[in-house]
């Protein structure tokens, strides 16, 4: 009995499953590795939006004149709030140049809001990407260790039935066999859903960050218009 014992372990667990449930268990496997590198890129990436945020607006509101803020951010800015303020600044300079074609102040403020609010659109795009993947790992991981443990338990009870034993030593490999299924499976979501909801408020809070700053330059570029005027 003692050796039967030792023979239970993850390994031969694995070794001994049904092809099938060891499908399984390969493809949880991968969706867990997966899940998991996708949340580190995230909270790295999550992390240096926020210290890159955290420092154009220190720069924004250091007192700097918008041509000086404008030679700043260069032609091809690498963070998401210069990139913002890139859009807004090309077509405050724009105006500037076309004069009376150009249009009113109104019509500037319009075209400079739309343009920001695309450049916002884009850079939620750009950081909620893979974010799905955490999304359907969460969700599906689940479901695939049950449907191993599932054909798991099913081959015990023909194994039962062909040895035509019930005792411990024939049914315990099958049953844990198909529970091992089911344990992955949970070992694959359960973090996913955790990183899927933390990034998600990650996510959120860096739109509303987009959103008030993009509202602070179309302050600034009206306070500017109205100079000129």
């Amino acid at each position: 009995m003692e050796s039967g014992a030792e023979q239970i372990t993850v390994l031969t667990l694995f070794l001994q499953a049904d092809p099938v449930v060891k499908g399984v268990m390969l493809i949880l496997a991968v969706m867990s590795v997966w899940s998991w590198a996708i949340a580190v890129d995230k909270w790295l990436s999550f992390g240096d939006l926020d210290a890159q945020a955290r420092r154009f607006e220190r720069e924004f509101w250091s007192g700097r004149s918008v041509d000086e803020m404008d030679d700043r951010g260069g032609d091809r800015p690498r963070d998401a709030l210069a990139r913002v303020y890139a859009a807004a600044s090309r077509e405050f300079r724009e105006s500037r140049r076309g004069g009376a074609g150009g249009g009113g102040g109104q019509q500037v403020l319009d075209r400079i809001d739309r343009l920001m609010q695309a450049q916002v659109s884009r850079e939620m795009q750009r950081a909620s990407r893979r974010l799905g993947v955490l999304a359907t790992v969460g969700a599906s991981a689940p479901f695939i260790g049950l449907f191993g443990t599932v054909w798991g338990i099913m081959n015990a009870f023909t194994n039962i039935a062909v040895q035509q034993q019930t005792n411990l030593a024939v049914v315990a490999p099958g049953i844990a066999e198909a529970l091992f299924a089911t344990a992955m499976g949970l070992i694959a979501a359960i973090p996913a859903v955790i990183f899927y909801n933390k990034f998600t408020g990650d996510l959120d809070r860096f739109g509303d960050r987009l959103d008030t700053f993009s509202d602070e330059i179309a302050a600034r570029m009206s306070r500017r218009l109205s100079e000129r005027g």
